[in-house]
């Protein structure tokens, strides 16, 4: 599959890296940026021949789908204009800032007979592959509840242009939520209603990076966020997402079932450490990964789009999932201002599973 990308910021290295070297049967043909000397720098720098407006990449007849890597506040119009050329679409999170765009988007792709897909794609690393075969295996029995916290102090200490960070369509829950809410959709499922308090805590943050040292920065957008997930599969999540702790001892995710227990990786990584506790155990016990990908393999997700491509069958990072986790974070934030239930519109099917001994670019 040939690709476009629009957006060369930092973290279209790896995409780079991955889709135009290291993934099979991928190539990147031409880079588009509104700061035309940042891409061609990464032009020259990964041996692509084109640099394009915007426009012109998305109509370009060699490019056959667009890695979308902008700023979140342009993810609806780029993938909007892709769908509308009749081009595949891959973005990076979230889907969309507002739900609606995102339900739109979702509509359009199905009118249009192509594929929408959208980051996080990190459920598919060995990490969380090797959890969700723990649990499909029975290995904790029928899924209880789960846990899913982040929490720390924000951007604004090391990141040289955190203001966004503090904007709508972003704060904790918008940035690092979708790592978090997809890995609890992708193992048990859709959300079928929820429940949330919010708050704002500091009404300004003081930037201390180098870049923006002593910038104030107006806050926007809560930055602690505490939701209750009541999945259709019967299992409770408990989810905190924050910019406002000092230091902290809670796990990241935690899920418990009838016979036992499972660690979780950093979702927001593609490898482990996955631990296992079940009665009898003395402690908990570390379980070497069984399959999936275990390097930094952003954009998987889109290699798994173009293998779906070509056998017809559904792709796992499916705009399907990316719109429902969109909506979590959207009733998160409703249910935080009205202090009631939020009851979802949307549902998904759990993607499928990657086969066990899978190797390196193989996805079917």
């Amino acid at each position: 599959m040939k690709i476009g990308i629009v957006g060369c910021g930092k973290i279209s290295d790896i995409y780079l890296k991955n889709c135009h070297e290291r993934f099979p049967g991928m190539e990147v043909v031409a880079l588009a940026d509104l700061v035309v000397e940042a891409a061609e720098a990464k032009a020259k720098e990964y041996r692509i021949g084109r640099v394009l407006p915007v426009d012109e990449l998305i109509a370009d007849p060699d490019v056959e789908a667009v890695l979308n890597l902008t700023i979140p506040a342009a993810h609806a119009e780029i993938c909007e204009k892709t769908i509308l050329a009749g081009k595949h679409s891959y973005t990076e999170k979230p889907l969309a800032i507002d739900f609606a765009d995102g339900r739109r988007l979702l509509d359009l792709a199905k009118e249009k007979g192509v594929r929408l897909g959208a980051a996080p794609d990190t459920f598919l690393g060995g990490g969380l592959q090797t959890v969700r075969k723990l649990l499909d295996d029975g290995w904790v029995g029928e899924p209880v509840a789960a846990t899913a916290f982040m929490t720390g102090r924000g951007p604004e200490g090391w990141h040289p242009n955190p203001a966004f960070f503090y904007q709508r369509g972003a704060g904790p829950l918008f940035d690092m939520g979708p790592y978090y809410i997809t890995t609890l959709v992708t193992l048990l499922g859709p959300v079928k209603r929820l429940s949330a308090a919010t708050r704002i805590t500091f009404s300004e943050r003081t930037a201390t990076s180098k870049e923006r040292y002593g910038e104030k920065i107006p806050v926007e957008v809560p930055t602690y966020v505490a939701g209750t997930l009541e999945f259709h599969s019967g299992a409770i999540g408990t989810l905190v997402m924050s910019f406002d702790v000092w230091k902290s001892r809670l796990p990241r995710i935690d899920l418990f079932g009838t016979l036992g227990s499972i660690g979780l990786p950093d979702p927001n990584t593609f490898w482990g450490p996955v631990q296992l506790f079940r009665p009898g155990a003395e402690d908990w016990a570390e379980v070497p990964l069984s399959h999936g990908y275990s390097e930094n393999s952003r954009g998987v997700g889109l290699l798994d789009l173009s293998r779906a491509v070509e056998t017809g069958r559904p792709h796992r990072a499916a705009g399907e999932v990316s719109l429902h986790v969109l909506e979590v974070m959207h009733g998160l934030l409703e249910s935080g201002e009205t202090g009631a239930f939020y009851e979802m519109t949307t549902g998904c099917e759990r993607p499928a599973a990657l086969p066990v001994g899978l190797n390196d670019g193989e996805m079917d």
